[in-house]
């Protein structure tokens, strides 16, 4: 029985959906006071309203509670957001028709929101994570010491692990590594833009010793392709994304394989190169000891990261289940 009254059996009311939502958020009746003339769903209940004044209301408690936290007046973080105290009011109250990433950010900088705080406000005010590294001109990012600190003891943390590990941002920049992904790597040529310890993308798709260590290369190939398109359909305005994308275009062999074959790979392989989890990948470990491994990426981000925009990969690194005859005997795949 949904909202139902268990002793009288009786269908919920728009009055018994609107007292629940009151019990479930402590939020003072009189708030809802609106919604209860608003229009109602056949089963009582109102019809986008009550979610709306849930979200302004949730909105208000964070704006208004930072503020008074800073110990500002309305007319002083107004006077930060260069606009009328009226208009800063209404921006408290969740009264905007629409808000864009530029508004929130402008918000977030002038009431000195860390990233976590940052992230609450996009998750509260339009229902998604803030785009990684997106803050407009004139918006500058302040300093969180709490994550400051948190990085470098996490990549300690991330030392212990004798697998492979890095982060990365949206763009798939390598901002951490440990010592385990720096081995899988050594002895590469020098490159001046794919390195894999600066860009894991460009590393796969332009550095010449790619192969050595991705060895089914042409399937490696066609699933960072695929990861490609996928970080440009979630990030569409990043301007570095899109510069990765011109510099594939004017490479007639990624070119097409971009435009052509990839396509073909989506259909059976899906695009993400991290949650594929079809046919796994083989990589050469520059020491023979291991020689050929199979590796699937798993990601494990914790949430401190998350609202940086970055996430964890690591790669597991396992022995084959079954052997060809090419195949050393160290042969294992790799899952991208």
């Amino acid at each position: 029985m949904s909202l139902s009254t268990k002793a009288t059996g009786k269908a919920a009311t728009a009055e018994d959906h609107v007292r629940a939502a009151q019990a479930r958020l402590n939020v003072p009746l009189h708030r809802w006071g609106g919604v209860l003339n608003a229009g109602t769903r056949s089963n009582g209940q109102p019809v986008d309203d009550l979610a709306a004044e849930m979200r302004a209301y949730r909105l208000q408690q964070l704006l208004q509670g930072r503020r008074e936290y800073l110990k500002l007046r309305q007319e002083e973080v107004a006077e930060r957001l260069s606009m009328s105290a009226r208009n800063y009011g209404n921006w408290e109250r969740g009264v905007v028709k629409e808000w864009t990433d530029e508004k929130l950010f402008q918000l977030a900088d002038a009431l000195e929101m860390t990233e976590s705080q940052v992230a609450r406000l996009f998750l509260i005010a339009v229902d998604r994570h803030p785009p990684a590294d997106a803050r407009p001109a004139g918006v500058r990012e302040r300093s969180n010491p709490s994550m400051e600190a948190f990085l470098p003891d996490y990549a300690t943390a991330m030392e212990a692990l004798s697998l492979p590990s890095f982060v990365i941002d949206q763009r798939w920049q390598v901002r951490l590594t440990n010592s385990a992904y720096r081995k899988l790597f050594r002895g590469l040529r020098n490159h001046p833009t794919a390195m894999p310890t600066d860009n894991f993308l460009r590393f796969g798709l332009f550095h010449p010793d790619a192969s050595a260590v991705l060895v089914d290369f042409d399937d490696w190939r066609l699933s960072l392709l695929a990861q490609l398109a996928t970080s440009l359909e979630r990030n569409d305005q990043d301007p570095e994304l899109d510069a990765l994308r011109l510099e594939i275009y004017r490479h007639p062999t990624l070119r097409n394989a971009y435009l052509d074959d990839m396509q073909a790979w989506v259909l059976g392989a899906g695009t993400d190169l991290v949650h594929h989890y079809g046919k796994p990948r083989t990589i050469r470990h520059p020491d023979p000891l291991i020689g050929l491994r199979s590796c699937r990426l798993v990601e494990e981000t914790p949430r401190p990261l998350q609202a940086r925009g970055l996430v964890r990969i690591t790669m597991v690194l396992t022995e084959p289940e079954t052997l060809g005859e090419s195949t050393l005997p160290e042969a294992a795949t790799c899952n991208a």
